[in-house]
């Protein structure tokens, strides 16, 4: 399939084949017929593409100060290489599209092959969408109305947060597109209203559909204007569609409202505001979040759960079933707004004629269509630009490009020799983009391509937590090595699975290695201590302290079903390193978290304490309400009256211990590319594992008791 990328460093377009995705039990693969440009939002995209990197900065505040704050914990050196890796990803452009259902996934309700949707699908021949935003057209609806659906119902959920009655007065301030769609929709609703626009063209047809208008070209005053319109009382209630960084649309809005007049913003707009303004008339201010309820929520938009009816009556899902039913009675006309179209391929020339031509509302892309079975559905794409590396001794394949994956373990896989020869990903994008970056030389959205291929021998699983167990199987099955992103399972039965396949595969003659991304054992800052720890004559104590970091409830790490929880899919490092660093087998091992909060996640704010069989002992000090200003982890070891301190990875310092006062590496260095290095030289020099596979499934067992423990599970 062919997808429209926009780069965030210099702008440019880039139309990419990408492989298919896999259609996922929630899912609806849709063939696209015709997708719209959102002028405003997309032209926003380009323009801050083809900035300046001071432009960029200036433009996003907030975001300068999260680099700031890394430089002075991370270092110079690591910030700049995240800022230009964040920048050098390319994103798909678009979120209106139309076409015709190729394949639903098994839970997939009410829509079936071959009917015409709209969806939410980005610029491309084929989109893969979830259930909740896909919905089927009217017969009576033509598509190219029916592609108007999506931005009609960004305007339709800045109405329903305003809820005006019939006969009210409403301001509208900016009409481009989604502002004339919310002037027919507030038309349609029975409400009075006034359009104001700097663009007289724009504000003509908003007078065509019956609004009155307001023309700020020719200096007209917004605020006497709509003071004028309802009758002295001030306006009702006003909806701001303008995309400006200017204070003056929420400044005119409140002068010219009533008392205890509405406001709503669904555009982007200065927000500096005076409480003045808004305490003397008791306005009420409320920022719309896109197309409706459900918006963002992973629940909704990626597990298709539903909001009940009787509570929340309309969410996106439901706003794109109304416009749709608005368009069938013919009480929505929008084919007046449709500009300009181009076919798809023809889609530099289109932005380049919407920066030009300000006039421009609705400009569409046509797509060919071709048979279902067409080569488009292949699940891998050969980049043709990556060759094979000859007489390599690691073939590796890897499953997921996220940030740690392509920003640090394919690097590193690259650095040290494995010929990369698969770059599996869900979606199909990344993998064509980072395959390309780091000299793959296919891009599947297909597992199978992978476990079936007996030119490769080494597998690297870096996908979501959930898959990481019946990936590591797939592999034992298939006679592969592999190196698995912590945690290497989520349930104790899919350990014990592990270690059944394991001892089979050995019974069989095969020695596969398996190992877990426990990267700090092999940071230089940790050999140096664990040289020490080494020779020591009695029990040692540890703690380890992570400053965590706050992540949102609903990040799919902290589902217990998908991401295990922070102290499964993070902790963990720790309890591997500290068993380690011991160099003995874990005894026990109890957690605790805090107690009530107003926080809706407790289980990553936790002390871990571990107890080894040799008399040791360790406290983990997991914590994710501190502040980023602080570095992120300490380490230290107590022994025969020594003491080491390692600092977040760039310096280690000793009390007491003769050898070592101080040591420091330029950089943070979590041990990754040593990591990567011993296990990819004990592929090909057949040496064993470097963590042994007991200790692998030791720490995993000993993670899930803790995790268990803290939840209060057993």
């Amino acid at each position: 399939m062919k997808k429209l990328l926009q780069s965030l460093s210099d702008g440019t377009l880039e139309i990419v084949e990408c492989p298919r995705p896999m259609v996922g039990r929630n899912d609806v693969l849709v063939q696209t017929s015709v997708s719209l440009i959102s002028a405003g939002t997309e032209k926003m995209l380009l323009g801050f593409g083809k900035s300046s990197l001071i432009e960029k900065a200036r433009s996003q505040p907030d975001r300068v100060k999260d680099v700031i704050n890394k430089a002075k914990v991370d270092g110079i050196g690591p910030t700049i290489e995240a800022v230009r890796s964040k920048l050098a990803e390319p994103i798909p452009l678009g979120y209106c599209s139309v076409g015709t259902v190729l394949a639903v996934g098994s839970d997939v309700r009410d829509i079936k092959v071959g009917d015409n949707v709209v969806c939410n699908g980005s610029h491309g021949d084929e989109s893969i969408v979830n259930q909740n935003l896909c919905t089927r057209i009217p017969d009576s609806v033509p598509l190219d109305d029916a592609v108007f659906t999506v931005v009609s119902s960004i305007g339709l959920q800045g109405i329903r947060l305003l809820a005006p009655t019939m006969g009210e007065t409403v301001v509208v301030t900016g009409v481009g597109l989604i502002g004339l769609l919310t002037v027919k929709l507030l038309l349609a609703h029975g409400c009075r209203v006034l359009a104001a626009d700097f663009d007289p063209n724009k504000l003509q047809m908003a007078k065509a559909c019956g609004a009155e208008i307001c023309d700020l070209s020719a200096g007209e005053d917004p605020v006497a204007k709509g003071l004028a319109f309802s009758n002295g009382r001030g306006v009702d209630g006003v909806i701001i569609t303008a995309s400006t960084k200017s204070n003056d649309p929420v400044t005119q809005a409140a002068h010219m409202c009533r008392k205890r007049g509405r406001i709503v913003l669904v555009g982007v707009v200065g927000l500096e505001l005076n409480r003045a303004d808004f305490y003397e008339k008791e306005l009420s201010f409320q920022v719309s979040c896109s197309y409706g309820a459900g918006r963002y929520d992973p629940n909704y938009e990626v597990k298709s759960q539903d909001y009940p009816i009787g509570y929340v009556r309309w969410t996106e899902n439901r706003n794109f079933e109304a416009v749709l039913d608005l368009m069938s009675d013919g009480r929505l006309s929008v084919s007046e707004l449709l500009s300009k179209r181009f076919a798809f391929d023809d889609a530099t020339a289109a932005y380049a004629e919407i920066e030009q031509d300000p006039s421009l509302l609705g400009v569409v892309f046509d797509y060919a269509q071709e048979a279902p079975d067409s080569g488009k559905s292949q699940t891998s794409v050969v980049l043709s630009k990556a060759a094979p590396m000859p007489g390599a001794k690691a073939v590796a394949a890897f499953i997921g490009a996220g940030n740690f994956a392509s920003r640090s373990l394919i690097p590193a896989f690259n650095k040290h020799g494995a010929r990369l020869k698969t770059l599996v990903t869900s979606g199909g994008v990344s993998g064509v983009l980072q395959g390309r970056k780091n000299d793959f030389e296919v891009a599947s959205t297909d597992t199978t391509d992978i476990f079936s291929d007996a030119d490769i021998n080494v597998v690297a699983i870096a996908s979501r937590h959930d898959t990481h167990a019946e990936y590591a199987l797939s592999a034992l099955n298939s006679g592969k090595h592999m190196y698995v992103e912590k945690p290497i399972a989520l349930t104790h039965d899919d350990v014990a699975a592990l270690k059944t396949a394991y001892e089979s595969s050995c019974a069989a003659g095969a020695s596969p290695i398996v190992m877990v991304g426990y990267n700090r054992r092999f940071s230089p800052h940790v050999q140096q201590m664990k040289t020490h720890l080494d020779s020591r004559s009695g029990p040692a104590t540890f703690n380890f302290t992570m400053n965590a970091g706050a992540i949102p409830a609903s990040h799919w790490v902290q589902d217990p079903v998908v991401g295990g929880g922070r102290i499964v899919g993070e902790a963990c490092h720790y309890i591997d390193l500290m068993r380690f660093l011991c160099g003995s087998a874990i005894t026990s091992i109890n957690g605790v978290c805090v107690g009530q909060s107003n926080d809706e996640v407790l289980e990553d704010k936790a002390i871990i304490t571990v107890s080894f069989e040799d008399g040791s002992i360790g406290s983990i000090h997991y914590f994710a309400n501190g502040s980023p200003l602080s570095p992120k982890e300490r380490i230290e070891s107590y022994f025969d009256n020594k003491i080491i301190r390692i600092d977040n990875f760039m310096t280690t310092q000793g009390f007491g211990v003769n050898g070592l006062k101080k040591f420091k590496t330029r950089r943070q260095d979590k041990g990754v590319e040593a990591c990567v290095n011993a296990f990819l030289t004990a592929v090909t020099e057949g040496k064993p594992s470097p963590i042994p596979f007991e200790e692998i499934l030791e720490v995993a067992a000993r993670t899930l008791e803790v995790d268990e423990k803290i939840r209060g599970v057993v």
